[in-house]
């Protein structure tokens, strides 16, 4: 499973950021990590250095021989946000896999 990160002009896309994404990417897919191809993190700063609650991390996974699958989170940390959308995809991509095990 390969993974990239991408992130927009406000975020600071360095080699720290990677492997911190990387991480808790690779620990919540962990249990389909077998099934998926690629794994894309998109990182934006909605509303720049207003503040709040705006990171949003989106999670797209492209597992072999279906299509894209993506899920997205907002929060105030990038981690924080990276986690929970992670955790979304990881229950979606279950949820496709097991109504394909039926079938």
């Amino acid at each position: 499973m390969h993974i990239q990160i991408n992130t927009d002009h406000n975020i600071q896309g360095d080699t720290r950021l990677a492997e911190v994404c990387e991480q808790l990417v690779t620990a919540a897919l962990a249990p389909v990590a077998s099934r998926l191809t690629r794994v894309e993190v998109h990182i934006k700063d909605i509303r720049g250095p207003k503040g709040g609650e705006d990171i949003r991390a989106t999670v797209e996974a492209r597992p072999e021989g279906l299509r894209p699958y993506a899920a997205h989170h907002d929060a105030t940390e990038i981690p924080a946000a990276v986690k929970q959308a992670a955790k979304k995809l990881r229950q979606r991509l279950e949820g496709e896999f097991g109504k394909l095990a039926t079938h």
